[in-house]
């Protein structure tokens, strides 16, 4: 091995990591060493100005996304750096690489494996010591979030910084079979030092969950035959800080990347080393890690691309039916031993709670219970069409779509009248603060049969399509990573015109006088109703909505349901 090809984490003994401006480098310096496997590209740019850089490698021959295509190779995405102070991922990565082409491995002339070392470049470079005081080096790191202060990790639907966008164009092209993205923990001390989650799994991808589960068994097979303590889920604890209240199985919601892909029809996996543990340690599961995905995905790729192609097929059928698009944990928990260390929680004098204080000389098992049953939260029946847009929000939400590979359609010419479904909100509950930089939206309602007027230049956005199951996860206004939970429409659900308390008072009176069917049940309704009756802006309310200045579009979802396909 020469320097040219060696990390700063390598030459320093995993004291220290380099700075961003070795990623540049090493992608260069692989390309100069194997022009014929390996080739590096710019595939987008931060809000500070740094290049994203990409490499790809493989000993097929195959180092475009057509020639991987064509070649029907397996492609693998493995990313490092969208949190940059977890920084193994990035220099695991170079070295397998490394390795692996050194070594002229037989995996890499039957895959194609696409390497983002940060996806998180200005975020790596606000470098110091302490951005994860719970993790045991290097010296320092990088910090989590972007220039913008955006979590990647929870950015994939609403897709509001450069980078994820950058990142979705890039899955599009190359349309991985697998996406590895590589982490390090938070959360307890224990003696497991790496966890493997593979989905599909628990979310719902039929003749995808088979082989998830056998992908997220050959890697923590093989994980455990090189030493290693895996899990088959992320260890945080049920109770912050106490080791005693268990763990959960989770199913990823698409803001994640462990969810968004395979809500995609493709498989992911979220490796997290256990921040405790030292740096070398780390990176050489995350390495072991790496390896075993490429052993795999050589055996079995070509395998998975057909139970992708059908499971795309799939998609395209879902019309009609019952799609899941939230899950929680059931009731059931199983008792696991769980290598822990021993710990005490005694008072705290500093902040008056119990304090947990670990033992790591002492290995101990917990009996700990486990949540291990992931139902269904939120199921919705698929449009039998599709969903149209109106003109209003079609120059901002088509590319969006597009950006998630999604496929729609404008009617330059008004449709006229069409029989659509609508959805109107009974209870609309912003977030009390911001979450990402977005006040969210919770609704409640349902959908209803209605006949409304799209107009010229709306979109229409079939079910018929691979992503359908995404389409309906950024669409649906209930699902919990949708565009309207985001807060993107949240002006629909505000009441923005009024009518005056004296002349509400004059407008009642004349419907009292022409209406004797509306007296009665105004009247039924002070009698039955005391919150109502002692309440005078609902007793006027009453009035104003059974007027015809009332606002009709108030709780009015801007985006409809149609059970006809839609075309120019």
């Amino acid at each position: 091995m020469t320097d040219e090809l060696s990390t700063i984490a390598e030459r320093s003994g995993y004291r220290i990591t380099g700075r961003y401006e070795e990623v540049g480098t090493l992608c260069a310096e692989f390309q100069r060493r194997w022009p014929q496997a390996a080739s590096t590209f710019v595939f987008g740019q931060t809000p500070e100005g740094r290049p994203l850089h990409a490499l790809v490698v493989s000993l097929s021959g195959a180092l475009t996304a057509e020639a991987a295509q064509a070649r029907q190779l397996p492609v693998l995405l493995v990313q490092g750096g969208i949190h940059p102070g977890e920084c193994d991922g990035k220099d695991a990565g170079f070295a397998e690489l490394r390795d692996l082409l050194l070594a002229d491995s037989a995996w890499l002339h039957q895959t194609v494996l696409l390497f983002v070392p940060v996806l998180n470049a200005d975020g790596h470079e606000r470098f110091k010591a302490w951005n994860r005081p719970n993790q045991n080096g290097p010296e320092e790191m990088g910090w989590r979030t972007t220039a913008h202060n955006l979590n990647l990790n929870r950015d994939y639907t609403k897709a509001a910084a450069p980078e994820m966008q950058a990142v979705l164009r890039l899955l599009n092209d190359w349309d991985p079979l697998v996406y590895m993205d590589l982490h390090a923990t938070n959360g307890a001390q224990f003696e497991h030092d790496i966890s493997i989650q593979v989905e599909p799994i628990y979310l719902d991808a039929p003749g995808l969950q088979a082989a998830g589960l056998a992908l997220r068994e050959g890697i923590l097979e093989r994980l455990s035959a090189q030493g290693s303590l895996p899990l088959p889920f992320y260890p945080s604890l049920v109770d912050d800080d106490d080791p005693a209240s268990g763990f959960v199985v989770d199913a990823y919601g698409a803001r994640f990347s462990t969810g968004y892909w395979a809500w995609r029809n493709r498989w992911t996996v979220l490796v997290e080393t256990h921040s405790w543990k030292d740096y070398a340690t780390r990176v050489r599961i995350t390495r072991n890690s790496i390896r075993a995905l490429c052993e795999l995905a050589a055996g079995q790729g070509r395998d998975w691309r057909a139970q992708a192609a059908a499971a795309d097929a799939a998609s395209c059928q879902l019309g009609g039916q019952p799609v899941t698009l939230d899950y929680q944990n059931g009731a059931h928990s199983s008792l696991i031993d769980f290598r822990g260390y021993a710990y005490t929680r005694l008072p705290s004098a500093i902040s008056g709670a119990l304090a947990t204080r670990y033992d790591d000389s002492q290995p101990a098992i917990w009996r700990v219970p486990l949540k291990d049953v992931i139902e269904p939260r939120l199921v919705e029946r698929a449009p039998r069409g599709g969903y149209v847009v109106p003109a209003a929000y079609a120059d901002w939400l088509g590319p969006q779509l597009s950006l998630h590979g999604l496929t729609w359609t404008r009617l330059e010419s008004a449709p006229g009248s069409l029989p659509l479904e609508t959805f109107r909100a009974e209870r609309a509950t912003l977030s009390s603060q911001t979450f990402e930089g977005r006040t969210k939206l919770a609704v409640e309602g349902s959908w209803q049969p209605e006949t409304r007027e799209p107009g010229a230049g709306c979109l229409f956005v079939p079910i018929a399509q691979p992503g359908a199951r995404l389409l309906m996860t950024l669409l649906e206004p209930r699902s919990p990573d949708s565009y309207a939970a985001w807060g993107y429409f949240n002006g629909h659900f505000e009441r923005v015109e009024y009518m005056e308390g004296y002349v509400a008072e004059q407008v009642a009176e004349e419907m009292l006088e022409a209406d004797s069917m509306l007296a009665d049940e105004f009247r039924k309704r002070l009698g039955s109703d005391p919150a109502f009756a002692a309440d005078p802006k609902a007793r006027l309310d009453f009035f104003y909505r059974r007027h015809p200045s009332w606002d009709e579009r108030w709780n009015l979802y801007p985006i409809y349901r149609s059970d006809s396909v839609l075309s120019l």
